[in-house]
This record gives structure tokens, sequence and C-alpha cells, in this order.
């Protein structure tokens, strides 16, 4: 069959429909960390609506639970190792300078 000849539902290709991240029967609360961490990036970032597959509702309520996670330490606020180490650049040593007058 030629290209010109083919109809639009010859194009149509088959996929598999993806479930929903967040179940009917799960509770979108601060303790339930299962949940949550799902929806952090490496950093601790939380991810986009786009990426999680969240309804603007459901969006919104896990953005609560991670912020309410973050202020009762449960969470980090940053994922990042390299905060607290110090390089030996960034120290410093006293140094007299000469004063010139």
């Amino acid at each position: 069959m030629d290209k010109s000849k083919r109809t639009f539902f010859e194009y149509k290709r088959s996929f598999r429909k993806r479930l929903p991240p967040i179940q009917s029967g799960d509770r979108i609360d601060y303790k339930n960390m299962s949940l949550i961490s799902r929806f952090i990036s490496e950093q601790g970032k939380i991810l986009s609506r786009r990426v999680n597959r969240l309804t603007l509702k459901q969006q919104r309520l896990i953005t609560i639970a991670i912020k309410q996670a973050r202020i009762l330490s449960l969470l980090p606020f940053l994922n990042n190792e390299k905060q607290f180490e110090r390089t030996e650049s960034t120290t410093r040593t006293p140094s007299f300078r000469a004063r010139k007058r």
C-alpha cells in the first residue's frame, strides 16, 4: 500500500495506559514517607506536576505534605552531601600585611 493511500487508523499505535501514581486508598500525609519520597528528586526538590502525572489538587496536597515533613525534620531541605565539606581553597588563614604609610 502506498503512503498516500494509508488511512488515519493505520497510523495509530497501541499504547499501555499508565496507572495513576496515587491510588484511591492512599492518604496524602506528611507521615506517609514512602508516598512522599516518590515525588522528590535526588537533590531534594519537589518534582513538577507534569513529571508526576498528578492532578492539580493532588500536587497541592503533596507539596503541603512535603513542606510539613521538612519542617518536622522528617525530610531534609537539601539532599546535597557536599554542603558541609570545606576544601582547602575556602579555608582562611590569618595573614599579616605590612601597612604602608
